[in-house]
């Protein structure tokens, strides 16, 4: 697999006004269609979408994605699993896709739900009717991933990982992810762009000034830019087979895909803190 294959671009940006450092807001009809150009080009072809991703998967649809592998995900369990299943079909009809690579559990807190045994046996199914490839989970802790780990069996999922962020590699469970046969997706590879603009962020981050200062001389010591480091950082971790990536417009992507290095020796700088790590616990 080349370094370029092993980008996912996600698509979240195409629904949604996404980012803390996006300026921009939603990407326009024609922005989108450029970028998957870029993707195309640059033989990126897996794509990351959800249902709740605003009207992204109906972007995608009327754009047109039958060159790339798609991954999706359920809407959030309440207390009708039909409900949950029945909104997987609308994401293919809005897709205009007969199949997909992936379906991810997008709130992995239905695993709580007294539903969710059922809903996974339906998921299956979709899998044994070749409506979806792979499922799994999308997950934000090393709990949950042991959890996980201990009590399902499935082919997917995806972990926020990034240079301030290797919980999974200190706690053992990329390497016991992998052991299972679990492909691995990385999100949160610029932490929302953090990692990319030092300069701009909100007084919420002054908290971490000094570790962020300290960062940037790491990386200007390197002689690698801070999109170059962070970006080949996570591809230099053998265990993970996707990273995902997010832009606003083609542009980035190009500059994305210039960046790549394949470089195996970066060393991390872990923070700590779920507050800096979780962006859901931002208070901007």
């Amino acid at each position: 697999m080349t370094l370029r294959s092993k980008l996912s671009l996600g698509t979240v940006q195409f629904g949604l006004d996404y980012g803390v450092t996006n300026k921009n807001g939603q990407v326009t009809i024609s922005q989108a269609r450029d970028i998957l150009d870029c993707a195309k080009q640059n033989n990126i072809k897996t794509l990351d979408t959800a249902s709740l991703y605003g009207n992204s998967e109906k972007v995608l649809g009327g754009i047109g994605v039958d060159d790339y592998q798609i991954i999706t995900k359920t809407t959030f369990l309440k207390d009708d699993v039909d409900e949950v299943i029945n909104n997987f079909y609308k994401s293919l009809e809005n897709l205009n896709r007969t199949q997909v690579e992936g379906l991810l559990i997008h709130n992995i807190k239905d695993i709580e739900n007294k539903q969710f045994e059922a809903l996974f046996e339906k998921l299956n199914a979709l899998k044994e009717r070749n409506l979806v490839k792979k499922i799994g989970f999308s997950t934000y802790t090393p709990e949950q991933v042991n959890f996980l780990l201990e009590n399902f069996d499935f082919n997917i999922i995806q972990v926020p990982f990034n240079v301030f962020d290797t919980r999974l590699i200190q706690s053992g469970q990329l390497q016991a992810l992998k052991s299972k046969g679990v492909e691995i997706h990385a999100r949160s590879v610029f932490l929302q762009g953090v990692l990319l603009d030092f300069d701009n962020l909100s007084d919420y981050f002054l908290t971490w000034k000094a570790q962020f200062t300290e960062y940037q001389v790491m990386v200007k010591n390197s002689g690698l830019s801070l999109l170059e480091y962070a970006l080949n950082f996570v591809l230099s971790i053998q265990e993970i087979d996707r990273v995902l990536v997010g832009v606003n417009n083609e542009q980035q992507l190009r500059e994305i895909t210039l960046s790549l290095k394949g470089l195996d020796s970066l060393e991390d700088y872990f923070i700590n803190d779920m507050n800096l790590l979780n962006p859901s616990l931002w208070r901007l």
